[in-house]
């Protein structure tokens, strides 16, 4: 595994009605993981165009310490909860910059 800094994208689309629901599901995941070590941003986004849609986007400080992160109990019990909520799997990418945008 890369000791780079890694960015993660996840767009998840959730069943028509349950974003609230879902959104307050989200919380206590967001703030645990703010709190990991290597975290560096963990931000859920909702779209402007579609309400149904939202976006994860992290960035961790090594693909090692994002690893870590996904066995965390409460990352597994998110996923378990997945069906309940998504209409399909997310699409999860990961990212590694390339250039300094600074």
């Amino acid at each position: 595994m890369s000791n780079q800094q890694v960015t993660v994208t996840a767009s998840l689309k959730v069943k028509p009605g349950l974003e609230e629901k879902f959104k307050q599901e989200f919380q206590p995941v967001i703030d645990l993981t703010r709190a990991e070590d290597g975290c560096i941003n963990y931000d859920l986004h909702q779209s402007l165009e579609d309400a149904s849609w939202f976006l994860l986007h992290e960035n961790w400080v090594s693909q090692e310490i994002l690893a870590q992160h996904m066995e965390q109990p409460y990352i597994k019990a998110l996923g378990a909860k997945s069906e309940e909520f998504l209409v399909e799997p997310p699409e999860v990418k990961l990212w590694q910059q390339t250039a300094n945008n600074t």
